[in-house]
């Protein structure tokens, strides 16, 4: 996997480098905000898997960097930082984040916090069966009718939109990244809501059923009965 390291620190990025390149990485080094997001832009190399965030750079606060990621692609982002108060946390997660690392960590835990994003948030396929992403819009999958717009959390049914919670438009975008695939009823409450499965299971049929009904697609999310749920590719 190809993984930005934004760190303006060359001891510490040079340390964390080397243990992410021994455990498979290919680490690609930006310094500051505008170097980031300069490594972004379209290229003949695979796009990153993964862009690790430190938030005091020389040139722009790592917040506004993240808000310049979101803007270019749906990239997972995993801030890693000094500052562990609880404010911070909660306005890089609203930006976009998909993870928050409080300096100094465990790496194993880093890792494993690496992995986990990548998961959540496959590379965007082209093959049959899988959401495409129109050339030169990377943010953007289409499934049939449906079109996801993930930057700017839009989606629309034949080209008309349609309004969807918070929770029903994350819940759709967990599902539709990787159609065919069955997620756990759990796996889903832990990724959308952040919590465990208990006295959640009631909260997720009700979204379920409500996005079915909003995008006038019944068919569209298959209950896997005693397992969970999964995005059924329209046929048109």
């Amino acid at each position: 996997m190809r993984l930005l390291l934004v760190e303006d620190d060359d001891h510490v990025a040079a340390a964390l480098s080397a243990v992410l390149a021994r455990h498979g990485f290919d680490v690609t080094h930006a310094r500051s905000g505008e170097e980031a997001l300069r490594a972004l832009l379209p290229g003949e190399r695979s796009p990153f898997g993964v862009v690790l965030l430190d938030l005091g750079l020389p040139d722009q606060d790592g917040f506004e960097v993240c808000g310049g990621i979101r803007k270019r692609t749906t990239t997972p982002v995993i801030m890693v930082t000094a500052r562990a108060d609880t404010r911070s946390k909660i306005h890089g997660l609203n930006l976009g984040a998909d993870d928050y690392v409080v300096k100094p960590y465990d790496t194993g835990e880093l890792l494993a916090r690496i992995h986990a994003v990548a998961r959540r948030n496959p590379p965007h396929e082209s093959a049959q069966g899988q959401p495409h992403a129109p050339e030169g819009d990377p943010g953007v999958l289409s499934l049939g009718a449906l079109t996801i717009e993930l930057p700017n959390r839009r989606v629309c049914v034949d080209g008309s939109a349609v309004a969807l919670t918070r929770k029903e438009f994350d819940l759709l975008a967990l599902l539709a990244q990787r159609p065919g695939v069955v997620f756990r009823r759990e796996q889903i409450i832990s990724e959308v809501w952040r919590t465990s499965w208990e006295g959640t299971g009631r909260t997720l049929e009700v979204h379920i059923a409500s996005l079915r009904a909003k995008l006038r697609m019944p068919a569209l999310i298959e209950t896997v009965r005693g397992v969970g749920y999964k995005i059924v590719v329209p046929v048109r």
